[in-house]
């Protein structure tokens, strides 16, 4: 196995360090797949996994002024290392979320609902009305797009894999806001028609399959609109007929939340604005955490096994 729990020092505390106490940390498909060496960031080993959490700040040194014990503080980046007890962190690498925020909602915070809020915001204008349409709708993203989308008035079209349980999911997803949901399968059917009676055609596609899965969703864009791919589950490539480009002028684009931060690391009023936005959505019950199981750290081999099972519909977080 890749994975060892391990006593180490807390290191002293530099004057611009913040020591950290963690609360709780998701595990994602992006922290397995930079263990396994196919994610294009690689921490130098030996690393401590996980990007994303909650922890309580517990001392600062004497330069640090934005943060003071007891705040609770967020990754600003990927690649924190969130899978440990207590860390020493530059304040930079540190972004305070206020603390009036159930724990499972912060600790999952600065991944999915970003992407999804993200995504909402920054390929097409949306107005109340208008409709999206995605799959792996049940997906951490997918559950934070059907809240986002639905406190700001616009329509979901969710797709979702096949299953055992398709019925307990879709009233899953329905209790959260979405509109529709529809399996790969059903894409394919005429009674598709019958959805765009009551809702316009979808200006915007949110993709992280790929492959035939792609195909499906694009055959139901509005003419000029725009798929977004951000992951690709199905590890097959994005195929686009050459028709959805000439006769109905597609645009395909991309997006990758740690390239965004990268982009906006100097435009703090842009992080904040969309950490504001998501925090009172929090506070007013319009976006939960996704549905999540609760693991202690010395438990983390099952956690990690359970993570890594086709149809998961619970985010394992490690409690620390």
């Amino acid at each position: 196995s890749l994975f060892r729990l391990k006593d180490l020092e807390v290191p002293k505390l530099g004057d611009c360090d913040v020591h950290v106490k963690m609360l709780a940390a998701p595990i994602n498909p992006a922290d397995i797949n930079m263990i396994q060496g196919t994610y294009p960031l690689l921490s130098p080993l030996p690393a401590v996994g996980g990007n994303e959490g909650v922890g309580e700040v517990l001392e600062v040194g004497r330069h640090v002024t934005a943060l003071k014990p007891g705040d609770w503080v967020i990754p600003a980046d990927a690649g924190l290392g969130t899978w440990r007890t207590r860390g020493v962190f530059p304040e930079k690498m540190l972004l305070k979320v206020p603390s009036d925020i159930p724990v499972l909602c912060a600790a999952t915070l600065s991944v999915n609902p970003c992407t999804a809020f993200r995504l909402l915001a920054d390929f097409e204008v949306l107005v109340p009305g208008d409709s999206v349409i995605q799959n792996a709708a049940n997906s951490g993203v997918g559950q934070a797009v059907i809240q986002i989308a639905r406190a700001s008035g616009i329509k979901t079209i969710n797709v979702v894999r096949d299953r055992p349980d398709l019925l307990k999911l879709m009233e899953r997803l329905m209790a959260l806001g979405a509109d529709h949901v529809v399996t790969e399968e059903m894409l394919r059917k005429p009674e598709m028609k019958d959805i765009f009676k009551s809702i316009p055609r979808p200006r915007l596609a949110l993709n992280c399959v790929g492959g035939k899965s792609t195909v499906e969703m694009l055959r139901h864009l509005q003419p000029k609109g725009t798929m977004v791919t951000y992951g690709g589950m199905a590890k097959q490539p994005v195929m686009v007929p050459v028709s959805a480009f000439i006769f109905r002028d597609m645009q395909l684009r991309g997006f990758w939340m740690t390239q965004w931060r990268k982009d906006h690391a100097q435009d703090q009023e842009s992080v904040a604005a969309m950490m504001d936005t998501l925090c009172q959505l929090i506070r007013r019950g319009q976006l939960t955490a996704p549905a999540c199981t609760k693991v202690p750290l010395q438990d983390y081999r099952a956690a990690l096994e359970a993570s890594m099972k086709p149809f998961v519909s619970s985010k394992q977080i490690l409690l620390l």
